[in-house]
């Protein structure tokens, strides 16, 4: 069969089917599997664990280190397998039994849930659940498309299954550099200066004796699905690329920038590869995932080298890297996400980091993560990681939305979950407000001028214009702070007078 992926051969007699491996899980668990943003996940025993909730009952805690690809995190949700899911969602199944409270959710940065295993008792992993490219003469794991939280798991697990996917190719053995980090206050420097050093090893070591189960499957990761750019998109692309260049005429940047750092979507995925076009040379990444863009960046010749902790890619893109692998393995690493979003590595290596908000409010507050402040998206990943450590802080969203009826910058944020403290620039198709330095009724201005849409550029003008006569560091009219919000969810638009022709 496939045996020659297995070099240790102890491991051989632990071979089981998906179906006999779900069984070694106990109903109330806490499991720790691998994944992140669809890459490098569970591709056949969590499928069967989700099949035995529909005729038992489970109550199980799922930790990963993001989403899970395919209908996984659906079926775990809609079976009813699920007490409790950390640290990252974004399946809207799963979103709906959070919303309504069947499922517990702890919404964490991507960086902390390593460091909560090894603080809280209670989330000690019972099995890890870890896909694997191969398995080295030790018995250590080489992981495929992802790092996430594997090797905290798999260190703190008390049983551990591997998943050897046959359909990830053997090219990808040394594309790793793992490195867990020691229990505070025994912390070592983490020694990276640049994107493409490397501290650790390219395989997840573990202590053989936990393995309970070794399964085949053949699986190709769950594509990514990314919408084309369009105008808004290319507007913002434009808008932060125009900003970097007088960055670089200013003398604060040079021409190969900083790190580069870019959340998971549409808009991130359009602003990168605006870099296709631009001046822009020599350019690095150090981030969470390798996207799309990424690919297309390094085609382009613009960038050099990137380091994350996953590949999350098109179906198309993923058979391109796989066929060509070789022009790309040299120019990537894939990291823990307690190293890909450490602090200490973002601020040492000054990174430029670009994340999606929801909303944003006129003093530079971001809401990423809740609709309407009580309604779970997807979860704040790791865009707190590294806007709180940044050179350059940005985020992005469309300025209006839903035919008008949504202004995604509003007086105050309905939920808050990077604080105004830690954004440098605001950006809309509509324009870019750098808010660095400024005081809150500066920054205010500057929003309003720059990222607003016209629509709702007077109504928000008037709303700043009344508060600032009240007076306050922070000028805001408590009972309207949220008026558009519930005018909204009353008349279906955030629009408080209609426009007079």
């Amino acid at each position: 069969m496939h045996h020659s992926r297995i070099r240790f051969s102890n491991y051989k007699k632990l071979l089981k089917t998906p179906y006999e491996a779900a069984q070694l899980i106990s109903k109330d668990d806490v499991l720790g599997v691998s994944g992140f943003i669809k890459a490098g996940d569970s591709k056949s025993v969590l499928p069967e664990i989700a099949k035995r909730a529909l005729t038992e009952k489970l109550s199980l805690t799922v930790l990963s280190g993001a989403s899970l690809g395919y209908n996984t995190d659906a079926d775990l949700a809609q079976n009813g397998a699920l007490h409790k899911r950390l640290p990252f969602q974004a399946d809207p199944t799963l979103r709906t039994a959070i919303n309504n409270h069947e499922i517990l959710y702890v919404d964490q940065h991507l960086s902390y849930t390593a460091e909560m295993l090894q603080n809280i008792s209670e989330y000690r992993i019972d099995v890890a659940i870890i896909e694997a490219v191969c398995i080295t003469e030790e018995g250590y794991i080489v992981p495929t498309t992802s790092v996430g939280n594997s090797a905290s798991f798999a260190q703190n697990a008390s049983k551990i299954i591997i998943e050897v996917n046959t359909a990830m190719p053997l090219d990808f053995e040394g594309i790793h550099d793992v490195k867990l980090q020691l229990k505070q206050p025994h912390r070592a420097v983490i020694n990276i200066t640049k994107s493409d050093d490397r501290i650790g090893d390219p395989y997840i070591k573990i202590a053989p004796d936990k393995v309970l189960a070794v399964v085949y499957t053949d699986v190709p990761d769950c594509p990514a699905v990314i919408a084309a750019p369009d105008e808004k998109t290319a507007a913002i692309s434009n808008h932060i690329l125009n900003f970097l260049e007088k960055e670089v005429d200013a003398g604060r940047l040079t021409n190969s920038l900083l790190p580069l750092q870019a959340g998971i979507g549409k808009i991130a995925n359009a602003v990168l590869s605006g870099f296709t076009k631009s001046t822009f040379e020599n350019l690095t990444m150090y981030s969470e995932v390798l996207q799309y863009s990424t690919f297309e960046l390094f085609d382009a010749g613009k960038l050099t080298f990137a380091s994350a902790s996953s590949i999350t890619v098109t179906e198309g893109c993923l058979r391109t890297i796989i066929e060509h692998f070789n022009a790309y393995k040299d120019k990537l690493v894939l990291r823990p996400q307690n190293i890909s979003n450490a602090a200490e590595v973002i601020r040492r290596l000054g990174v430029i980091a670009i994340n999606t908000a929801i909303e944003f409010d006129m003093y530079g507050n971001v809401n990423s993560t809740h609709i309407a402040g009580t309604k779970m998206m997807n979860g704040i990943g790791g865009s707190g990681d590294f806007a709180r450590n940044a050179y350059l802080s940005i985020f992005v969203c469309p300025s209006i939305s839903k035919n008008n009826s949504i202004s995604h910058i509003v007086p105050m944020v309905s939920h808050t979950d990077h604080t105004e403290h830690d954004v440098d620039i605001l950006v809309t198709e509509q324009g870019l407000a750098d808010i660095r330095g400024l005081a809150p009724r500066e920054r205010a201005e500057a929003i309003i001028e720059n990222c607003v849409h016209p629509f709702y550029k007077k109504q928000l003008l008037d709303y700043f214009k009344e508060a600032s006569l009240k007076g306050g560091q922070t000028p805001h009219i408590l009972e309207n702070a949220f008026s558009w919000h519930t005018h909204l969810k009353t008349f279906g638009t955030m629009k408080l007078v209609e426009l007079v022709e």
